[in-house]
């Protein structure tokens, strides 16, 4: 058996969520672990100086557990807590697809700050005083720890984005079958 992590990773409120549930609706044996999960009780969140809620440092979710979920998942998949999307699609064209087990796991690592618009709006300052460091903070640790990250253009329609990360998927698991 043979598994595959995926990782998705955007600004909060970008979609993440959406392409995860439908890559999970069109990949076969595909899981979803969602970041969000992981998020301690709101007692439990510290409140920065200017008075907001720090949801956007490690210290806010049990990242031992989401990482401990990931293993379990990985060692197997199957019998894992996991939830497991429901395939909704002809399984991929690939040989023994049935052995090849697809874990997304998607959490909100932010990404596209010019273009980042939601609505309900955050506290003045919060995203430009809070959020954005952060999340400069968690990419360049990111990067310094994996070279296998592709980034995803968050203006392009979610048709695209679909497309783009699917095709990815799709050519990784072709390999497999080699």
């Amino acid at each position: 058996m043979k598994v595959l992590v995926i990782g998705l990773g955007g600004v909060t409120n970008g979609g993440k969520t959406t392409l995860a549930k439908r890559l999970g609706k069109q990949l076969p044996n595909c899981s979803i672990l969602y970041q969000d999960d992981f998020f301690k009780p709101e007692s439990e969140i510290e409140i920065d100086e200017h008075g907001f809620k720090q949801y956007d440092v490690l210290d806010a979710l049990y990242m031992e557990e989401m990482v401990t979920s990931i293993h379990s998942w990985m060692k197997n998949p199957t019998g894992s807590s996991v939830s497991t999307a429901e395939s909704k699609s002809t399984p991929l064209n690939l040989k023994s697809t049935e052995e090849v087990h697809i874990l997304i796991a998607e959490g909100f690592l932010l990404y596209n700050y010019d273009t980042r618009i939601y609505q309900p709006a955050d506290p003045p300052g919060y995203f430009d005083g809070h959020v954005w460091p952060m999340y400069l903070k968690h990419k360049r640790e990111m990067e310094e720890n994996t070279n296998n990250i592709v980034y995803l253009d968050g203006t392009k329609s979610e048709e695209d984005l679909f497309s783009h990360v699917y095709s990815d998927i799709e050519r990784e698991l072709e390999k497999w079958k080699k």
